[in-house]
């Protein structure tokens, strides 16, 4: 082994017969690896130390479900303010809103309510109370209807949950429509 300066081994080791040298890495490789360090400190130090301004991801959620929310209770009051008890009669006397308001119902509503809206399943008697007779606990207008529909019952012990949450204005009057056109008289 020679120990000439141009020729300096940093660590002897060979490997079939191939000598190991250590080299220096090029100096572009160098430059991208130290601007990289540098990049990455100036933008920790931006984002999480400092308030520049950047929302973290949960002020993002929260600001979109506030968006969604107010929306939602915008589309509310406009549905509430164009629906009285005569036109959710009419909406039940329309068969495309009748049938729309069946098709939620048999999958919302069916397992408190029954099919046959008579709050029984062969018998036995289910959680929620008969929607096709006379006597109606909460009022039995069809804005009294929307309003327990949309809001749940007063009653939260033994009542029905708000449906608000899970449909929409116009889904809860057909809803309501398809319960009023299964009513008697």
């Amino acid at each position: 082994m020679n120990n000439n300066d141009s020729d300096i081994k940093l660590r002897e080791h060979v490997y079939d017969g191939i000598e190991e040298y250590d080299q220096k890495l090029p100096n572009w490789w160098l430059f991208t690896l130290y601007i990289t360090i540098v990049w990455f400190i100036i933008y920790w130090v931006g984002y999480y130390q400092l308030p520049l301004g950047l929302k973290s991801d949960t002020e993002k959620i929260d600001s979109a479900i506030a968006a969604i929310e107010e929306k939602k209770q915008a589309e509310l009051e406009e549905m509430m303010a164009s629906i009285n008890n005569d036109s959710l009669k009419e909406m039940a006397t329309d068969a495309s809103h009748v049938a729309a308001g069946e098709a939620i119902f048999q999958t919302k509503c069916i397992a408190c309510h029954g099919a046959d809206l008579s709050a029984t399943l062969n018998g036995i008697p289910l959680p929620g109370v008969p929607l096709n007779d006379a006597e109606w606990n909460y009022g039995s207008t069809p804005l009294e209807i929307m309003n327990i529909v949309t809001n749940g019952s007063p009653d939260v012990t033994k009542g029905m949950i708000a449906w608000s949450t899970q449909l929409s204005p116009a889904e809860i009057a057909q809803v309501v429509a398809y319960i009023l056109c299964k009513q008697p008289g």
